[in-house]
């Protein structure tokens, strides 16, 4: 497999966040997007407030290069973002136009393994709180499947949480969501059905299948690979999940590409590093990037 990301660099206690300090509070999302709007607004004068939030995952934030007319603000500036600790994730929400749509992309994410499984709540639902109603999340990730080759693009369709947490776990806000999202079509079939019309007309290869989400840091052992393909897995990674779950708690629809950079460990003789899942990511990333022009074009 492969991680969306690295080991962590930062202490065991968690990732630092950014203006606040301590837990962060259900206003900290409001506070953030209040500052986005703010910032676009004076800049963006005019233009449209984004409809589609993107996460780019590890090795997939030069995709954000493809935004015109940005406006790039860190995730120090904005009240409780927290602050990625991994390669490949530089920490920046970028508003501009993908085409003619105008969107706003997280460029960096924090995993659960950098100690919080809730580190992407507020990014998310400032998105909501700016005014998005999709989030479209991509990641690098592992094939559990000898015929899904490094390379290949593939459409989630459904996902297993093997991470042992979960972004929700403790006291609900209701005005955010409720207790008990459903998470039947977590993945939004006509979203999906974008996707494969998107990569027929530019005529790229798209897989479908499930992803599953581990806990990590650490590559999977050979022995855990052929578990999680008997589970029904098609490809493993360490993101994902948890943005789902936060994005269906507060009413986003959702879509999710997986970009895969390396076989499974045991699956082929070729060493898993988190330097290959860069390196993957990095050469997948223009196709990628075609696809998700096409998905937005299409919204």
């Amino acid at each position: 497999m492969t991680p969306s990301a690295g080991r962590s660099s930062g202490p065991s206690s968690g990732p630092s966040t950014g203006p606040s300090t301590g837990p962060s509070t259900e206003s900290d999302h409001e506070k953030a997007a209040a500052t986005v709007i703010e910032r676009v607004a004076a800049a963006r004068p005019g233009k449209p407030v984004p409809r589609i939030a993107i996460v780019l995952g590890s090795g997939l934030g030069p995709l954000a290069d493809q935004i015109t007319d940005p406006v790039a603000i860190g995730y120090d500036e904005l009240a409780g973002f927290p602050t990625p600790g991994v390669a490949g994730h530089s920490g920046k929400v970028i508003v501009g136009d993908l085409g003619a749509v105008s969107v706003l992309c997280f460029q960096g994410r924090v995993h659960a393994y950098e100690g919080r499984p809730d580190a992407m709540a507020v990014p998310i639902r400032c998105a909501r709180a700016v005014g998005c109603d999709t989030l479209y999340l991509t990641c690098a990730a592992g094939s559990l499947r000898q015929d899904l080759a490094p390379g290949s693009l593939m459409t989630i369709t459904d996902h297993i949480n093997m991470s042992g947490s979960n972004p929700l776990v403790g006291p609900n806000d209701d005005d955010v969501g409720p207790r008990f999202p459903p998470m039947e079509n977590a993945y939004d079939p006509d979203l999906i059905a974008l996707q494969v019309a998107a990569a027929v007309s530019d005529n790229l290869s798209l897989a479908a299948g499930v992803y599953i989400q581990v806990l990590g840091p650490m590559f999977e052992t050979p022995a855990e690979v052929r578990m999680l393909g008997r589970l029904g897995g098609d490809a493993v990674g360490m993101s994902t999940v948890p943005e789902v779950i936060i994005a269906r708690h507060c009413g986003l629809r959702v879509t999710a590409t997986a970009m895969i950079t390396n076989l499974g460990v045991g699956l082929s003789a070729t060493p898993v590093t988190h330097d290959q899942t860069l390196a993957g990511a990095t050469e997948g990333g223009e196709r990628l990037g075609r696809l998700i022009r096409g998905v937005v074009a299409g919204l």
